[in-house]
């Protein structure tokens, strides 16, 4: 826990960037021994390679890479984590089922997601009460911010998902000071409480994440409710990868990862504030993930923050390398809308399309269909659900009447 009043969570956030690369790379051989040791996909993938030989960038971007898109196959043929653990199940802490499904696993170490750091930095300190509405149903959102708040000592609200009303009478009677969870839903959760006349004055902080967090967003919620929220990004996988600051300017990567950029479909470095792949390297003993290819896009920005935090920064989630999404903070796969089809039988063409509507994230799924056979829209609809684990509607269109892109996934933020 970070000592009274520091600005920084620790040492490590304000550290000579040439030291910062010392110690990374001076760790990694360790850690790439270990993966070799005690978990066989990594045992099978870098057979041959010397871990003492991986101690710079370029001798890195060399190994090839694990792609997030191919958890599920990885998984299916050895269960539940494809081989990629170190650590056994049995003495794990969790184990998550995020869409798709793809397992994750806890270890029992204490911030386990490392999402301390990012509350920090958001202003997150002694004496707050934190209103987690993560998710802990299957998914480690919630575990990930209850980690990060119990680390600093913090008191935590287990709200997750729904039940806005009973949520927003907790928020009235228990006055927590600090919001987690999705952007949209603090939205929601605010509007729905001055509609039914409920204070919910006492939330003066937030870290938010799982979707965009437009500007027009987060100027509403300091401006209408005086909130002062920040963003960090995280995966289900990983953990904790980048967090805002004070000072606004991209996401600030964690301590504890490796971030490379590379050319979507290649493993291969592009140059510093080029768009490409988020490919990330963690320290994690129990799931050592080496070039760990996220599928997201961003791109590194020149320079270090004017807070003072020395670490390289990215500009943030700029869309898919490939045409998987993240609907309200759920991961969306192609894979998963062909399921929604074939299961009401249908051949034609189809494609879902995400919208943003007044800062929630919409779900609409075309779908060709000669004639209007009555009632498939709604189980097209239902099917959606029971695919993707979100709600969304569905219309029929003329056969012929969607373009032959093999666009299944069109994301429209």
């Amino acid at each position: 826990m970070p000592e009274t009043g520091a600005t920084y969570y620790d040492r490590q956030e304000v550290r000579n960037r040439d030291e910062r690369e010392a110690a990374i790379f001076h760790a990694l051989p360790g850690l790439i021994r270990h993966a070799l040791d005690t978990a066989p996909h990594f045992a099978d993938l870098f057979g041959g390679i010397d871990p003492d030989a991986v101690t710079n960038r370029a001798a890195l971007a060399r190994l090839p890479l694990t792609r997030k898109s191919d958890l599920i196959e990885l998984q299916a043929r050895h269960r539940p984590f494809g081989r990629l653990n170190a650590t056994p199940v049995t003495r794990l802490a969790r184990i998550f089922a995020s869409p798709g499904p793809i397992y994750d696993p806890e270890g029992a170490r204490t911030d386990y997601w490392r999402f301390a750091r990012a509350m920090y930095a958001a202003g997150f300190r002694s004496g707050d009460i934190v209103h987690n509405t993560f998710s802990y149903h299957l998914t480690p959102a919630g575990s990930m911010a209850e980690g990060g708040a119990r680390a600093l000592g913090l008191p935590v609200i287990p709200a997750g998902t729904g039940q806005t009303e009973l949520q927003l009478r907790a928020i009235a009677d228990l006055k927590p000071t600090a919001y987690v969870g999705t952007p949209s839903f603090l939205s929601i959760l605010l509007e729905k409480g001055r509609e039914l006349g409920l204070d919910t004055s006492s939330l003066r902080k937030a870290l938010v994440s799982g979707e965009a967090f437009p500007p027009a967003l987060r100027q509403k919620l300091e401006g209408e409710f005086g909130i002062v929220a920040f963003q960090c990004y995280a995966t289900a996988d990983l953990g904790l990868v980048a967090y805002e600051s004070s000072a606004r300017e991209g996401l600030i990567l964690d301590e504890a990862v490796i971030v490379e950029i590379v050319r979507p479909g290649t493993g291969d470095p592009v140059p510093d504030g080029e768009v490409g792949e988020v490919v990330v390297t963690v320290f994690n003993p129990d799931y050592p993930l080496i070039r760990f290819a996220t599928g997201d896009l961003s791109a590194i920005l020149p320079g270090i923050s004017p807070c003072g935090r020395t670490n390289a920064r990215i500009r943030g989630w700029l869309g898919r390398a490939d045409q998987t999404t993240k609907v309200r903070g759920m991961f969306v796969h192609p894979r998963q809308v062909h399921e929604a089809v074939r299961r009401c039988g249908i051949d034609g063409r189809a494609r879902l399309v995400v919208t943003q509507t007044a800062g929630r994230d919409e779900m609409r799924l075309l779908c060709e269909a000669a004639g209007s056979p009555e009632g498939l829209a709604v189980r097209l609809a239902e099917s959606l659900r029971a695919a993707t684990g979100l709600r969304g509607e569905a219309e029929l269109v003329p056969p012929g009447s969607l373009p032959n892109d093999g666009k299944v996934i069109d994301d429209q933020r």
